[in-house]
């Protein structure tokens, strides 16, 4: 038996994974995720899938976040007609997702046609895929729950366990049994955190694995705690009530808009703020959290009791509004505080919240919350980064705005509660621990924690190949 495992993205960084399994020389695809940074190398490593259809037997989608289903219809379009692996809510989120990829897209390459002919230069640019190829792309997903075996080529047994990142998401259990010897490999996904609201905690009760590949996004930080965050929160809006400001959140449409608007519902209900309007100025997170209400097997206990047992919508309440169109959008610009505008991307690279930012980022009344991983050289990594002025369409701003972050929200382990969680499993078979999906700062930070704890670690580098049989 030979097992190989080799990345072709989220390697020494975090976006665009792409690790391949190769068992006696069938290919597993774990995850198809576009990169994202700067525009022209993401555009030009996005092209680059550096993929051959013919040889993949399967692909398993950890989840739907872009960064890891953002290429699949590329993939479909260049050949690919085999399973696509994942849980039911996985396959509507990335659904989701992958539509409004086509769409931006679509948009972007209507704008650069309508821009050249003003220039009369030549338009050479095109989308990645079209509407039509994520189609093609949703209708080859397989549904498998949690926990549920299921063999996807000779000998090979996937099993998909909780990763406590965002609804649906999966850790990916692949048993390789051949000739008599059987190979655990563990791969985390992104991997989620403890007591965080909506969904459950990250699965411990695995069998023990050979081989863990490991997310390391948060390999050098610590996470502050849910309730100094919440106070946090509250201060910010409380200052944006006196100065009569905005609060501008970028958000991911998944999991964390739905979290946010959860937790100032929890602060209302606790007489902590005022309860003052909140716009989720996105039409992707309006149909996320519909996507909510549809997969109450992802929930948290606290969750379910809120729906099942007391019939409360833990999602929205009074002072909520989801906004759908453009002009609706456009209206929050001429709107006074104190206002709470939560807009997606969450890497302001793209999307509605970049307008939001035009409009208001020179106001020192403008609060700009940060609450997720911004990835380098995203205008999202600038503005955490306090830049006095940012690059927005092609102008540039100052950056007048009061800038906080609250990494409690955040939907990745850090690197104390990835080490608890690795030592919560049985470590009796564990040959190795495999490093992908973090900055190569984090992941050196990382190793060395993880060596200090008694385990074997590497970090992957991109196309090396590691044994692991």
């Amino acid at each position: 038996m030979n097992i190989t495992f080799y990345s072709l993205g989220a390697a020494e960084e975090v976006t665009g994974s792409k690790h391949v399994l190769e068992i006696d020389g069938q290919s597993y695809l774990i995850d198809c995720g576009a990169f994202q940074g700067k525009r022209s190398e993401a555009d030009r490593k996005n092209r680059a899938i550096a993929l051959a259809p013919e040889h993949i037997e399967a692909v398993v989608l950890t989840h739907g976040h872009l960064d890891h289903c953002g290429l699949l219809p590329l993939l479909c379009k260049q050949g690919f007609r085999n399973n696509i692996y994942a849980t039911p809510a996985s396959r509507d989120i990335a659904s989701l997702i992958m539509m409004d990829s086509a769409s931006i897209q679509a948009r972007d390459a209507a704008y650069l046609r309508k821009q050249a002919a003003k220039t009369k230069e030549t338009f050479t640019w095109q989308p990645l895929f079209a509407e039509r190829d994520v189609i093609a792309t949703s209708n080859l997903f397989v549904n498998i729950s949690y926990q549920r075996p299921f063999f996807i080529g000779e000998g090979v047994k996937l099993e998909l366990y909780d990763a406590g990142h965002i609804l649906g998401s999966a850790m990916a259990l692949f048993t390789v049994n051949k000739g008599g010897h059987e190979t655990r490999i563990l791969c985390s996904g992104d991997l989620g955190r403890k007591n965080k609201p909506i969904i459950r905690d990250p699965a411990e009760n695995l069998p023990a694995p050979d081989y863990i590949i490991l997310e390391s996004t948060y390999g050098n930080r610590l996470h502050s705690n849910t309730e100094d965050a919440m106070a946090h929160l509250a201060r910010l809006t409380q200052r944006a009530v006196r100065t009569r400001g905005k609060i501008l959140i970028p958000s991911f449409a998944i999991e964390r808009t739905q979290e946010l608007v959860y937790y100032f519902h929890l602060l209302v209900d606790q007489k902590l703020i005022p309860e003052l309007p909140i716009y989720v100025d996105s039409p992707m997170a309006t149909n996320a959290t519909t996507i909510f209400q549809l997969h109450p097997e992802c929930y948290s206990e606290a969750i379910r009791e809120a729906f099942i047992k007391h019939h409360k919508n833990p999602f929205g309440f009074n002072s909520l509004h989801f906004t759908t169109s453009v002009d609706e959008s456009k209206a929050l610009n001429d709107s006074f505080g104190p206002i709470i505008i939560i807009s997606a991307d969450g890497m302001c690279e793209a999307g509605r919240i970049q307008h939001h930012l035009i409009n208001s980022i020179g106001d020192p009344n403008t609060t700009i919350l940060i609450v997720g991983y911004m990835a380098e050289d995203t205008l999202g990594r600038r503005i955490r980064d306090r830049k006095p002025e940012v690059k927005i369409h092609g102008q540039w701003f100052k950056n007048n705005a009061v800038v906080e972050e609250i990494n409690a929200f955040s939907a990745h382990a850090d690197y104390a509660e990835a080490g608890a969680w690795l030592d919560s499993l049985d470590r009796s078979r564990l040959k190795k621990i495999l490093l992908v999906h973090g900055e190569k700062k984090s992941q050196n930070a990382f190793k060395q924690y993880l060596i200090e704890k008694g385990y074997a670690v590497d970090i992957v580098r991109y196309r090396e190949r590691y044994n692991l049989a």
